[in-house]
């Protein structure tokens, strides 16, 4: 990972921790998923290009169950794009980075 990616627990990812955010980008991922691997350095590079303007960071699944049990995430990579604690949109499957790029800054 880089500086620019947090690495998220569950409880970063309540509602009220949330609150007051603007918009947070999450992939939720895990070590052996191999569509997750091709989506870490989209996120590396999206954490860069919207420092300031979007919170990326990732949540490892095996490591912080409770977030996935949250948010019903059920397939990996899932990114769940939150404003202040709202879901926003939610993205399944890795895609490459026109689409992440497309679904953030329609929102911005």
């Amino acid at each position: 990972s880089n500086e620019f990616v947090i690495n998220f627990t569950s409880a970063d990812l309540k509602p009220d921790a949330l609150k007051g955010k603007g918009l947070v980008l999450v992939d939720f991922w895990a070590s052996w998923c191999g569509p997750c691997r091709m989506v870490a350095p989209i996120i590396e590079q999206l954490a860069q290009d919207y420092q300031g303007k979007v919170t990326i960071g990732k949540l490892n699944v095996e490591e912080q169950p409770e977030a996935s049990v949250d948010y019903r995430v059920e397939n990996i990579p899932t990114m769940i794009l939150f404003k202040d604690g709202e879901i926003l949109e939610t993205m399944i499957g890795a895609r490459g980075k026109p689409a992440l790029v497309e679904m953030l800054d329609s929102h911005l």
